[in-house]
């Protein structure tokens, strides 16, 4: 299924994906939970995923503290580390840009007031597909800070598998409208 949904998102073209990413970001933009908060935490995003790096800009020209995650394979956990500059991202495995270290310093969860967290599907109950590590279930374990999914509309699916350990998120929004999911 996650290969189909990716397979079919990636098919979507240039003009489209830029325009949706940009009607996205705009309505996270005038959203007051992303106005409220002062750490957003962040995935850098890859085509197709909607387009974060604008966000990351957005964030610094308005003074909030932007983090990203850094992936620690062994453990399969996940921390954020502030940037304040694409020169402090390195590429890692399969085209991925994470943090460098010693020039970025880890925020904690308690930290971030806002975690926008990726996924390839969701439900309009905030479920979500993710890539397949599970780092951000775990990760939003005990988060009590808000959630918000970015998406373009294809993403958002009648349903999916969910499993036990599955954490929702409280808001997505797409090119169309934010979905309220969950409080």
């Amino acid at each position: 299924m996650r290969e189909c949904l990716k397979k079919d998102l990636s098919s979507i073209d240039r003009c489209t994906y830029e325009q949706n990413s940009y009607l996205i970001a705009k309505q996270l933009f005038g959203h007051p939970k992303f106005n409220a908060a002062s750490t957003v935490a962040i995935t850098l995003s890859r085509f197709p995923e909607v387009d974060t790096w604008q966000i990351i800009r957005k964030g610094w020209e308005v003074g909030k503290r932007m983090v990203v995650p850094k992936c620690i394979p062994k453990t399969k956990e996940m921390v954020f580390k502030e940037i304040t500059s694409f020169k402090q991202l390195e590429s890692v495995y399969f085209g991925l840009f994470e943090p460098i270290d010693g020039q970025t310093t880890e925020v904690k969860k308690e930290e971030l007031d806002l975690i926008i967290v990726p996924g390839i599907a969701f439900t309009r109950n905030g479920y979500r597909l993710g890539i397949g590590g599970g780092y951000y279930d775990r990760f939003l374990h005990n988060y009590q800070g808000m959630t918000i999914s970015l998406a373009f509309s294809s993403q958002i699916q009648s349903e999916l598998p969910i499993e036990k350990h599955d954490i929702p998120v409280q808001r997505i929004i797409t090119e169309n409208e934010t979905i309220h999911c969950s409080e």
